[in-house]
């Protein structure tokens, strides 16, 4: 087995979305806390090969690990508040599994056998477990297992996970459940009968838990934690209540300060106080009361669920406090966006994206930007349809990318070299690290502070270079391209105060206690603006 690492097991109850990415981040962010080395994983039971084509509307961003994989969204909650970067070993979906099972069959692996969903697939599951943690050859690794105990899809993994505690010896696995408690408000009281009922799937399945998480929209009562202890076998001590919190980089100090900082601590070892000056700075910077305010109209098209632009949100929010102001984002749908909107806001973000819905908004917003000094940062899609938006001004009045105007005269955006016909296919985009260089003494290497950057990236389409001139005559330069110089990385406005953009996704590297210096960039241009 290798080295003998500690394992805790994150899984969730009643329904999904209750916080096990956040809970299982923050016991994470503790035990760093407390010295140890934390490594972490998501094992997702739908049967998709990858997130890449995951609705993003339903599902939230799809994050993007430095290797190209393209993952569930609490892989950016691992990476904030654990400060790592993590790999396609971290993100595991069953779709991959039975992919590869079905690919190894096909290839006489299997001498005949049967396959079967136990023992083939719960082994590839527990094998994908221990080949991640073995690899980051940490002293803590965090599995957590999305959706819901009971999910017909999720059986196989809870299965998994209870031969793994077998096979690795049950005193080197924890496992905590995080279970949701409805408030009644005809009754005024806290339910905890499907929190039981979560508890006795889970028992159900042959796993007790050490701990439980108990969620809530608003502090619930003691009593609730005896009436969860008592029924579902738990030490009350190891049962957490959990209300919402004003900011969820609170969660690492409410875990501090309960009975499960006791329990994980004597499990893993490190038994020593946390140090958590970090995260305290933070909450002293979050509830402090600023002087001034910025106002970030992010221009977007799922409008109607946050988690869509996770990551950008929180890079915006990391930069605010850096910069000790208030921070407001005023959500701008690029269908219906007017002049109007644009005016309201100190600054314009317009975010990555995919598809022609809500596109002009899009490039209206870039070319308000440009011709009125507004400070803008356009990241992936954002480049592109401020690209989009300096030919026309140029006098390309039907300028467009070839995503959303096939047959355009103009494809100042246009499908990468091997890209074509692979639209409606996932994994085939630019995934992941690539490296750039910036021009010495332009505004972006002067953000940056150096030439030479690497940013995660997520895109088919890319500028095409025979249009330069012409986006140079609408007032954009390219300020960065690939080593090569065959691919645009960043363009800038040189005549603008702060107009930057960039084919990756920075919003990836940003950190709550180390944010990125293009949303640093657009926070201080705001201000000055102001």
């Amino acid at each position: 087995m290798g080295k003998k690492q500690k394992y805790i097991f994150v899984t969730g109850g009643v329904l999904s979305g209750v916080g096990k990415g956040v809970t299982a981040a923050s016991i994470g962010a503790l035990l760093q806390a407390k010295g140890a080395t934390v490594s972490v994983q998501k094992c997702d039971p739908y049967l998709n090969v990858d997130a890449g084509l995951l609705n993003p509307r339903e599902h939230g961003e799809c994050f993007v690990t430095r290797d190209g994989a393209e993952t569930d969204l609490d892989l950016g909650h691992y990476e904030r508040f654990l400060d790592i970067e993590l790999t396609q070993k971290s993100a595991t979906l069953a779709g991959r599994l039975l992919f590869n099972l079905i690919a190894d069959e096909r290839a006489g692996k299997f001498g005949g056998q049967t396959v079967q969903l136990v023992p083939h697939l719960t082994q590839s599951i527990q094998e994908a477990i221990l080949k991640s943690s073995q690899d980051s050859n940490s002293d803590v690794h965090i599995v957590e297992i999305g959706g819901t105990v009971g999910d017909y899809e999720g059986l196989s993994f809870i299965e998994a996970i209870r031969e793994f505690s077998q096979r690795n010896g049950r005193d080197h696995c924890l496992f905590v459940h995080v279970v949701y408690v409805p408030f009644i408000g005809t009754s005024k009281e806290f339910k905890t009968k499907p929190a039981q009922n979560a508890l006795n799937d889970l028992r159900g399945f042959g796993i007790v838990p050490d701990a439980v998480v108990v969620r809530s929209d608003d502090p619930a009562p003691i009593s609730v934690a005896r009436k969860i202890s008592l029924f579902g076998g738990i030490p009350e001590e190891n049962v957490l209540l959990m209300p919402n919190a004003d900011t969820i980089y609170r969660v690492p100090m409410i875990i501090e300060k309960s009975g499960l900082n006791k329990l994980v601590s004597d499990f893993t070892g490190f038994q020593n106080k946390a140090n958590l000056s970090a995260w305290e700075k933070i909450m002293r910077q979050q509830s402090s009361k600023p002087k001034t305010k910025v106002v970030v109209g992010l221009v977007a098209k799922y409008i109607d669920n946050e988690d869509t632009y996770m990551s950008v949100v929180e890079a915006l929010k990391a930069a605010a406090w850096h910069e000790k102001t208030g921070l407001e984002i005023r959500w701008i749908n690029a269908e219906t966006a007017t002049k109007k909107d644009f005016k309201a806001v100190d600054a314009l973000l317009v975010p990555g994206g995919f598809g022609k819905r809500g596109i002009e908004g899009k490039i209206d917003a870039a070319r308000y930007a440009l011709d009125n000094n507004v400070p803008y940062l356009g990241l992936c899609l954002g480049l592109q349809v401020a690209v989009i938006a300096a030919a026309r001004k140029a006098g390309l009045v039907d300028a467009n990318s070839t995503e959303f105007e096939p047959k355009t005269k103009h494809d100042v955006v246009y499908i990468m070299n091997g890209q074509a016909g692979k639209e409606s296919t996932g994994g085939t985009l630019r995934l992941g690290d690539y490296p750039a260089k910036l021009t010495a003494g332009s505004l972006l290497a002067k953000t940056y502070g150096k030439t030479d950057i690497v940013e995660r990236h997520r895109h088919r389409y890319e500028v095409n270079q025979k249009y330069l001139a012409e986006i140079e005559k609408g007032g954009l330069i390219v300020s960065g391209y690939s080593p090569d110089g065959k691919l645009v990385e960043f363009v800038e406005a040189p005549k603008n105060t702060y107009f930057v953009a960039t084919q990756a996704h920075p919003e990836f590297k940003s950190r709550p206690t180390k944010p990125h210096p293009l949303f640093v960039g657009l926070i201080k241009a705001s201000l000055v603006k102001k």
